[in-house]
């Protein structure tokens, strides 16, 4: 912390100097323009009465100011490139031999008493100049790499005299470094480098953002995940958590015999009437292809074809809504096992939640956004028709037509009549799916600790297997933890008739959805939204039909959020903030 308040001033400073600097530059024509400018912005009396307050005119003055000192600085330290390269260095260098990590000195020679150089210690490191101070004849960096951070003890004495020119003149923070040199630690306690050769590896053209500018502005710190983890360092721990979390869902998926396969991204049909798939077109194959929506189909194939237990780590894709929960591009786990069910997938489910926050915290109690989540297994298997009954007093299998379904999710919901929740909810051709809304509506927010939620109506589950002894209900389960859906299982269906049936099912539901949302006049609330959710056509894979007509053993099958598990174990409010470079709006 202390490295990052020493960055912050010299930022400050710098960009303070190079503003100074630009001002002096542009006197004489502000002064020439000055009287002119004052001419215009007087001209009008409407113009004069809608004049901003001061403080716009300086966040607009501060934001101009910004962009010139940045232009200032790029200027500068081009200038010094152009300077090293005529002294004869390249300031691009190819390679640098360094022989430890920073992280390694610290632990390596912490028993180092203060003031003591260890002479016999030859060193080489390499990293990004985070902090920078000079006295006289003796300079201080702070290096960082990717495993910490280090200082650098530059002494005239110790240095060739035009190297320590060089350091002075040339070198700014945000330049990466490579240094050699024994161990010194500090009167203050510090162990450093104490450098008797550098080189300058990359001469960076642009300053490293300061307290007030790139670090907290949320936006840029999506659009320009570089600068966000150069200046926030706690966000690359959140992407190396989610490294050790893939890593270990292998693990444990080898650990159980599963072998990892790969599946096509691109795909003739769009497979799944309710998530909206992305469109492109092949020039050369002159059709249309999807990006895949999931990975399920193809990988059932390959239980066809004889392998019994396979999974696919891989991005999916869907033209939805951006929140806080979804991103159109998203890392899923699935997994499908021959000859088991799905009860054999929730005990699958709670052992890759469990291991990766072993792995990852170390415990099974996780805080996530002020709320404790207890991971002990096992956890709560209840069916949805009960969480919805305990959630509303009503029991959604009373009902014997659709109608009163919907009159009565209507009251449930509090709906008004015009609104858009009602059209998705007139539009439900089943009580099982009035019930699902209900269900999404009303009950998942308040699964907070990790629940299964068991047995979903047929309508809505045409992958699921019936179950065996509810008719109009699947053995099916999603599992939620922090209100949020984690993942999502079967036990799968595998009989080809009745596949094809649920399927034919789904497009024609697809379709009057697509038929009523057609009707609706758009609001101005609406506009830009959703509007188009069913305007794209389903199509039945044909091909997966045929593979199951093959015969398809029991089996089951679970998908697993990757990036909301990351989430849950980083604490993190956002799935932007576990995607590296997560898909925005453009820039206005």
């Amino acid at each position: 912390m202390e490295a990052l308040r020493v960055w912050r001033a010299s930022s400050n400073l710098l960009g303070f100097a190079a503003s100074r600097a630009a001002v002096a530059a542009a006197t004489a024509t502000a002064s020439a323009g000055r009287a002119h400018r004052l001419h215009i912005r007087c001209c009008s009396p409407a113009a004069a009465a809608t004049t901003k307050p001061p403080q716009d005119r300086r966040r607009r003055s501060a934001s101009t100011s910004s962009t010139s000192d940045r232009d200032s600085i790029r200027a500068i330290r081009l200038k010094k490139v152009e300077e090293l390269r005529g002294k004869g260095y390249e300031p691009y260098a190819y390679k640098w031999d360094r022989t430890h990590t920073t992280n390694e000195l610290q632990e390596r020679y912490a028993h180092l008493e203060n003031g003591e150089v260890c002479t016999e210690a030859a060193v080489s490191i390499a990293g990004r100049i985070v902090a920078r101070r000079a006295f006289g004849k003796l300079v201080f960096m702070t290096v960082r790499d990717d495993s910490g951070t280090i200082q650098l003890y530059c002494e005239k004495d110790s240095l060739k005299e035009e190297q320590f020119e060089q350091l002075k003149t040339f070198i700014d923070i945000g330049d990466i470094l490579g240094a050699s040199g024994s161990i010194k630690k500090t009167e203050k306690g510090e162990i450093s480098v104490y450098v008797n050769c550098f080189e300058i590896l990359t001469k960076s053209l642009l300053p490293l953002p300061d307290k007030y500018h790139g670090l907290t502005d949320v936006d840029k710190r999506y659009r320009q995940r570089y600068i966000d983890m150069i200046a926030n360092p706690e966000v690359a721990d959140v992407f190396r958590t989610r490294a050790k979390v893939v890593s270990e869902i292998r693990k444990t998926m080898e650990s159980f015999g599963f072998i990892e396969v790969e599946t096509p991204v691109l795909q003739g049909a769009a497979g799944g009437a309710e998530a909206r798939p992305f469109i492109t077109h092949h020039n050369s194959l002159q059709r249309d292809l999807y990006l895949r929506i999931a990975t399920e189909l193809h990988l059932k194939r390959m239980l066809v074809g004889g392998l019994e237990k396979v999974y696919e780590i891989g991005r999916i894709f869907r033209n939805e809504g951006i929140s806080t929960r979804h991103n159109p591009e998203f890392t899923t786990i699935e997994m499908y096992e021959a000859y088991s069910d799905y009860e054999s997938m929730m005990n699958l489910a709670e052992e890759i939640v469990t291991r990766c926050a072993m792995v990852t915290i170390g415990k099974l109690k996780v805080d996530y956004q002020g709320t404790e989540i207890s991971l002990e297994r096992p956890w709560r298997r209840e069916t949805m028709h009960r969480l919805v009954e305990e959630a509303t007093g009503v029991d959604f299998n009373s009902f014997g037509d659709i109608e009163s379904a919907k009159n009565a999710a209507t009251g449930l919901l509090g709906i008004k009549t015009d609104s858009r929740e009602n059209t998705s909810l007139q539009a439900c051709s089943s009580v099982g799916h009035v019930l699902n809304e209900v269900f999404e509506t009303v009950v998942e927010p308040t699964l907070v600790q990790p629940t299964f939620v068991l047995d979903y109506p047929v309508e809505i589950s045409p992958l699921a297997k019936p179950h065996r002894r509810h008719a109009g209900l699947t053995e099916r389960f999603e599992l939620f933890i922090c209100g949020r859906e984690i993942g999502n299982a079967f036990s799968e269906l595998t009989d080809p008739i009745d596949q094809r049936s649920r399927f034919e099912n789904q497009i024609k539901q697809h379709n009057a959805k697509r038929a009523a949302m057609g009707k609706k006049v758009k609001s101005a609330e609406s506009k830009g939204d959703d509007d188009d959710e069913y305007s794209y056509e389903v199509s039945l894979d044909e091909d997966f039909l045929t593979s199951l007509e093959y015969g398809m053993p029991p089996a089951s099958g679970m998908g697993l959020g990757i990036d909301r598990l990351v989430m849950l174990l980083t604490n993190s409010a956002s799935i932007r903030d576990v995607i590296a470079f997560p898909v925005l709006k453009l820039q206005q």
